[in-house]
């Protein structure tokens, strides 16, 4: 009897550091906090924010319009409302949300109210949509740092909540796909990553970002 009272004990004890492990990466998992900016081509703080240490995942979507399930086309022809946005997947127990939003406002034109850099119209303007009141109260400090450091008026709007609508497969991973193109305006039979940064060099990204932001910005070689 003594044998299976021990038996039991052990077996007892398994499933108890069992559902304590599940418990643990429910809770990790639970602990991911999600924001949604929009800052141009959503190829770009794609990959930027893919490299920050902490951020789970950055996907490349649509946000701020009332068109559903809007593609690529729609969205860029104009009419839908939406923005170009990405939402940031991070750990806040590794990078914080102010961290997330400094970055954002230095890895932009926040004085552009028309588009950013090469690419102009409605769906490539910079916004933030907050989820909370956490996230709204975060975006506006981050906003009025930025500008004092910047000490030019920061257009970039903070709107309010939105659904999300991922792009398909085709845009996400843009920035490092070794999946080859046919024909593009930067070249033929190149790899999506090639034709993607040739395409963020020819659009002036990163040169308008350093004049803006100096040594602050982030994603700058």
């Amino acid at each position: 009897m003594l044998h299976i009272s021990t038996l039991k004990a052990f077996i007892l004890a398994g499933l108890i550091a069992v559902g304590l492990c599940a418990q643990s990466t429910t809770a990790r998992a639970a602990g991911i906090e999600t924001l949604t900016v929009a800052g141009g081509c959503f190829w770009c703080v794609e990959s930027d924010f893919e490299s920050v240490s902490g951020v789970k995942e950055a996907v490349s979507g649509f946000a701020g319009g009332k068109t559903g399930n809007p593609t690529y086309k729609q969205v860029t022809a104009g009419g839908t409302g939406h923005y170009e946005a990405v939402q940031i997947q991070f750990d806040p127990d590794v990078v914080s949300r102010d961290t997330i939003l400094d970055l954002f406002f230095r890895s932009i034109d926040p004085t552009d109210a028309g588009g950013q850099f090469c690419d102009r119209g409605a769906s490539y303007r910079t916004a933030i949509f907050p989820a909370n009141d956490a996230q709204r109260a975060a975006a506006e400090q981050a906003k009025r740092k930025a500008q004092a450091e910047l000490g030019q008026t920061i257009v970039t709007p903070i709107l309010g909540p939105s659904k999300f609508y991922p792009a398909d497969d085709y845009h996400q991973n843009y920035y490092k796909s070794s999946d080859r193109l046919a024909v593009t305006s930067v070249g033929l039979g190149v790899k999506k990553s090639t034709a993607y940064k040739r395409y963020r060099k020819n659009c002036g990204r990163d040169a308008r970002v350093k004049q803006l932001w100096g040594s602050d910005a982030p994603f700058v070689n």
